[in-house]
């Protein structure tokens, strides 16, 4: 079986910060390309960042750059998303997805997907 699951979710004050972690089992992250999509009620999917395979190159969505930064360490099998800067408007439930491909991208073209972990910006 393979499995993304995401923690670091939870509930934070505007402005302030968390750090999303995304680990694979069931197979190694180091051939994947892997994404950061998240959805608000009554929104459309969203792409929020992606990262090569190797870490090389990343991808932002506009909403969110100069904010979150994406990581990876292959040898924890773990992708990391800190988020810094946090608006309400970053409210939603933020996904892991990944794909065998050398290279990123923000479209909903990914085969695994975690359930999700819940990020919510409110005073």
């Amino acid at each position: 079986q393979l499995q993304l699951v995401e923690s670091g979710g939870g509930l934070v004050q505007p402005g302030g910060s968390l750090r999303l972690s995304c680990t694979a089992s069931g197979f190694t992250l180091d051939y994947y390309a892997i994404g950061w999509f998240r959805q608000a009620p009554g929104k459309e999917r969203e792409g929020v960042s992606c990262i090569s395979s190797s870490g090389s190159s990343t991808n932002y969505g506009d909403s969110v750059k100069g904010r979150f930064t994406i990581s990876r360490d292959n040898a924890k099998n773990t992708v990391y998303l800190q988020m810094n800067s946090l608006k309400p408007e970053d409210t939603a439930v933020y996904y892991c997805v990944a794909r065998r491909s050398r290279v990123c991208a923000l479209k909903d073209e990914y085969t695994y997907w975690g359930r999700g972990t819940q990020v919510t910006v409110s005073s």
